[in-house]
């Protein structure tokens, strides 16, 4: 685990083994309700240009597909239009389905999307995947409409190119309806941002739950929040965004957010689409990264994570690192030894809440980092600012006087404004209490 990928060492450490990425590839088909019966590797110093992969191994293709009865064709990369189409025109069959990476990813998400803003950013990131690809779809048309010209006919309305008429029809309705859903989503961004606005002034800590996909964050989110979202043991699982309230060991209230799944070669498609859903992560104060500590890529993955969030450019927050799934190792213990070399990192078992409270601690000391040292007097009438200050912050001394309670400790920098007609100067003697008090360790 030395040298675990930190941020900016996406591209260096999210090195895949062609055997272990279509290993991947498999999960993902059968997530998507396929049985795969036949894998074909080839290693290319670059694709090729028509049909990504070498003439010898299309008609390898052909033949592995003609004895297994395959009716699904799936590549590891995305393919472009013309390569899609040429793959199918040497296949000829018209029930056998070309897919790549892109459009699997695309097909599972539909499948996991439960709310309307889900099913808005899947339906566009399809659109937008599929308008440069329709002109396979109206080959026949095409056809018909080349058949009726070399019979001589001059085809007449209705039947000079019908193809490329009802192709242009097709792309102008899909651009419109690109166009629709954009609309759409803009909306709900702007009411994500009001609500964020409501957040901010409330001075309430938010964790993004970041992670490569089938990595535990639902379950997580269930241990931490008591909440009660679908998991299961299968990629993509949990597509819509979930915000549960939870109480750090301390008092202080945070929001934590579950997000969709990452995953390497994650389309941009999908990452346009999700724009709406993946700025929580950009205006979190806090990722916390979970990582499955038992599966093979686990450096590929972790990599493959910070390389999606430095394409976000959420860059700014501190990060904590849950290394979960522990209660499958042969003995967890050991795993706390090995931490040594990894930042704020903390194993956990979220199935079974091994580690959970020593988790919770680390993510509330580094919240507390950010904070900043206050000393108010406060007056007895203005309990609403005592509640706010144990709520949001963090109280290291409270003593009741005639003219009020005073309190030092730390507070939200946005919260400060509240509190500036009631700030007064830390004493000599009550510096030296509060530091003190901060250096005695609470356990």
């Amino acid at each position: 685990m030395k040298g675990w990928p930190q941020r900016g060492s996406g591209d260096q450490r999210a090195v895949w083994r062609l055997e272990d990425s279509l290993a991947e590839l498999e999960r993902l088909a059968e997530t998507a309700g396929l049985r795969v019966v036949g894998i074909l590797e080839q290693r290319l110093e670059r694709p090729h240009p028509a049909t990504l992969i070498g003439s010898g191994k299309v008609e390898e293709l052909i033949a592995l597909r003609a004895d297994t009865g395959a009716q699904v064709v799936i590549f590891d990369e995305e393919l472009s239009p013309g390569q899609q189409r040429e793959l199918e025109r040497a296949i000829g069959n018209q029930a056998v389905k070309i897919l790549d990476r892109t459009a699997l990813i695309l097909d599972i998400f539909a499948q996991h999307a439960r709310t309307r803003e889900g099913a808005l950013q899947v339906e566009l990131a399809q659109y937008e995947y599929r308008l440069p690809r329709l002109t396979r779809a109206w080959t026949h048309l095409a056809r018909q409409a080349g058949g009726a010209a070399a019979r001589g006919g001059t085809g007449g309305v209705g039947l000079r190119g019908p193809g490329e008429t009802q192709l242009e029809v097709d792309r102008r309705e899909i651009s419109r309806r690109i166009a629709h859903l954009k609309r759409e989503l803009e909306d709900v961004r702007a009411h994500r941002a009001q609500y964020r606005r409501r957040r901010i002034e409330e001075a309430i800590p938010v964790i993004a739950l970041v992670g490569y996909t089938n990595a535990g964050k639902s379950t997580l989110l269930n241990a931490l929040s008591g909440a009660d979202i679908y998991a299961a043991d299968q990629l993509f699982a949990t597509l819509d965004p979930t915000t549960r309230r939870l109480t750090l060991p301390g008092g202080r209230e945070v929001l934590i957010t579950d997000t969709v799944g990452f995953i390497q070669k994650l389309p941009t498609t999908l990452v346009a689409a999700f724009r709406a859903t993946l700025e929580e992560i950009n205006e979190a104060d806090l990722l916390l990264h979970v990582v499955d500590i038992t599966h093979i890529n686990v450096e590929q993955q972790a990599a493959a994570v910070m390389q999606v969030l430095e394409d976000l450019h959420a860059t700014e927050q501190p990060i904590v690192v849950a290394l979960n799934k522990v209660d499958r190792l042969p003995n967890p213990e050991k795993v706390s030894a090995q931490l040594a070399d990894l930042s704020n990192s903390v194993a956990i078992s979220a199935l079974t809440g091994w580690g959970l409270p020593e988790l919770l601690t680390r993510i509330e000391e580094v919240l507390t980092e950010e904070l900043v040292d206050v000393s108010a007097l406060l007056p007895y009438q203005r309990g609403d600012l005592l509640g706010l200050f144990h709520q949001r912050g963090v109280i290291n001394r409270e003593n009741h006087g005639p003219e009020g309670t005073r309190v030092m400790g730390k507070l939200p920098a946005s919260l400060l404004p509240r509190y500036r007609s009631y700030l007064v100067p830390f004493f000599e003697r009550d510096q030296a209490v509060f530091e003190r008090d901060q250096a005695v360790d609470p356990e």
